[in-house]
């Protein structure tokens, strides 16, 4: 919803008014390709143990304090080497690697969204997958309207708190509950993260809404990933996240009815490993991105038949 005067360009850097129209200045200029492992995104109950190809453009319509990808995320277009790869291109590249599915990440895809909607409509025509790691802020037209093309998202819900939304993103929290209602509402596949950072959102009553929200309007066997923080960016002057307290925010997710709680960027013992929620039989073994062990069997555990929630072929 930015007003963009003659030569102005929006929040995210990356789109521009140009002689009256809005132009996107990063279509067909993605600044990182790279091969990752699904699990990376992080998606642990889609396609697991598959590779995924990843395609990221500079600009974000936020401002996170603590931002991994800072140096692309923040940055305006000129400032990043750029590769040029036109839409019709990346299905192949993907086959190319030996990907099944392509990842609009490291940054937000959302605000290129010209270039994400029809790079993954030509993959969709190519038989290849679609998803996105998204912050989720958008708004709903464009978002139903890439939903069509879409197969999959990891979503990062920041904090469920408009105040830590507008002090530490810039943003607000209303419309990322919005999006994932919406992905839910059109049959778009969902995993959903938190960054876990030391005194910002980490108190137990903030996860306990968190996760409380998430069972109402998402589901009990939605998969969810707490991340540990680590100093970076504008946030330097905190320390990683304790263990301790990324353990209690899982035993908090648990208590509040969530059947799939991971626990990511560290390794804690069975952190990573997905039990069945029927019965409780440990499924896969996960060491960070590694799979060590999967039985499930049909999408099934075999002990007890119990359907898992996740796409598995």
């Amino acid at each position: 919803m930015c007003l963009l005067p003659p030569g102005g360009r929006g929040d995210c850097r990356i789109r521009a008014n140009r002689e009256g129209r809005v132009q996107c200045l990063t279509y067909g200029r993605p600044c990182s390709l790279a091969v990752d492992p699904v699990e990376k995104k992080p998606f642990f109950h889609y396609l697991p143990g598959s590779r995924i190809f990843s395609l990221a453009t500079v600009g974000c319509n936020l401002h996170c304090q603590n931002c991994q990808n800072w140096e692309i995320s923040q940055a305006r277009p000129e400032e990043a080497p750029a590769h040029d790869l036109p839409p019709e291109q990346v299905p192949v590249l993907a086959r190319q690697q030996g990907c099944a599915a392509v990842a609009y990440t490291y940054t937000e895809p959302l605000v290129c969204f010209e270039y994400t909607c029809d790079c993954a409509r030509a993959c969709r025509e190519a038989g290849v997958r679609n998803a996105i790691v998204t912050a989720g802020y958008v708004n709903p037209e464009p978002l139903r309207q890439l939903c069509r093309v879409l197969d999959a998202v990891t979503l990062d819900i920041k904090a469920m708190s408009d105040p830590f939304y507008r002090e530490v993103c810039g943003a607000s929290l209303a419309p990322v509950l919005r999006t994932i209602e919406i992905l839910l509402a059109e049959g778009v596949y969902l995993e959903l993260s938190n960054l876990v950072i030391p005194t910002c959102n980490d108190s137990d009553d903030m996860l306990r809404d968190l996760c409380r929200w998430v069972v109402a309007h998402a589901g009990a066997e939605t998969p969810f990933h707490f991340l540990r923080f680590f100093p970076l960016h504008e946030m330097t002057e905190l320390p990683p996240t304790p263990v301790a307290t990324l353990v209690r925010a899982r035993e908090i997710a648990h208590a509040e009815g969530l059947r799939h709680v991971y626990v990511g960027n560290l390794d804690l013992p069975g952190g990573e490993d997905t039990a069945c929620a029927g019965c409780g039989q440990v499924l896969i073994r996960r060491r960070r991105y590694a799979i060590l062990e999967n039985r499930l069997c049909d999408g099934a555990c075999p002990a007890c038949g119990h359907a898992v929630h996740g796409v598995w072929k």
